[in-house]
């Protein structure tokens, strides 16, 4: 087995997400060792000074070691633009990328990413096959222009389904890898970031590409490609017991009626 010396755990917060994720985050890193050496980045984003100084007293106060990153950059540039700003300050590492939202619910997590990397990789913790190409429902008959309009922009810019992408909610990649794939893009809207995680230029279709290995692993410490990421039981798919990092949506499925998750797992997986 391959000993990586520079890993990070960058973990993004941004003015548009709540304290308390914050707060559990550190509770579950805490709570759930990773089991594998790291760098820990907290990535702060279009804060004003009193709010980071408030979030990094917070921090200094709860026992962890870790780095304050402030992304100075004005401009909101999703998840995305962090994580190239990030990549680059940190070019020789590999990186674990985690959102707001997310926060770990298995020992090891870390440890089971890395036991299954290798080079000209990426791993995801969990994946899906939804399309913004299939999934548009006319909701009130005038609206039909807008309706149709959507149709188009959204087929030019998403495969139909199934479409298979790692969701970005935490996933592990070669900064250099990621500076790579990020160089040539920009995030201005929530459509680009939609086009980032799971359009025809997205993260998971560059590095196939690429003959890389985009691989989805669970708290088995298996790992899964693309035809067999539903049985990994991460992400709206019967169950999502075998999660390594949890997130609003994964949390959300879990409290749906049996009803709901059917119509959920359609979705994400067909029936």
């Amino acid at each position: 087995m391959i000993i990586y010396n520079k890993i990070l755990v960058c973990y993004l917060f941004t003015k548009f997400d709540e304290e308390d994720d914050l707060k559990k985050f550190i509770d579950h890193y805490k709570s759930f060792p990773s089991g594998y050496n790291h760098k820990l980045i907290i990535c702060l984003k279009l804060l004003n000074k009193d709010k980071i100084n408030y979030l990094n007293n917070y921090l200094d106060n709860k026992d962890i070691k870790f780095e304050l990153f402030n992304d100075t950059n004005n401009n909101n540039d999703f998840d995305f633009g962090s994580y190239y700003r990030i990549a680059k300050k940190y070019k020789d590492y590999l990186i674990f990328y985690i959102n707001a939202s997310s926060r770990p619910i298995s020992n090891n997590w870390l440890k089971l990413l890395i036991n299954n990397y290798s080079i000209n990789t990426i791993i995801g913790t969990t994946a899906s096959y939804e399309s913004h190409a299939s999934n548009i429902k006319l909701k009130k008959f005038y609206k039909i222009i807008s309706f149709i309009f959507k149709i188009i922009k959204n087929n030019i810019y998403f495969n139909p389904f199934p479409n298979p992408h790692l969701r970005t909610t935490g996933f592990l990649i070669k900064a250099e890898d990621y500076i790579n794939f990020y160089k040539s893009k920009s995030c201005k809207n929530k459509f680009d970031s939609w086009k980032i995680e799971s359009g025809k230029s997205s993260i998971t279709n560059f590095f196939l590409n690429k003959n890389f290995n985009v691989l989805l692993v669970n708290s088995d410490g298996k790992s899964f490609n693309s035809a067999h990421w539903h049985a990994s039981n991460t992400y709206c798919f019967k169950e999502t017991s075998k999660l390594l990092i949890s997130d609003k949506h994964t949390r959300k499925f879990d409290n749906m009626s049996d009803n709901d998750k059917k119509k959920i797992i359609g979705v994400v997986w067909g029936n």
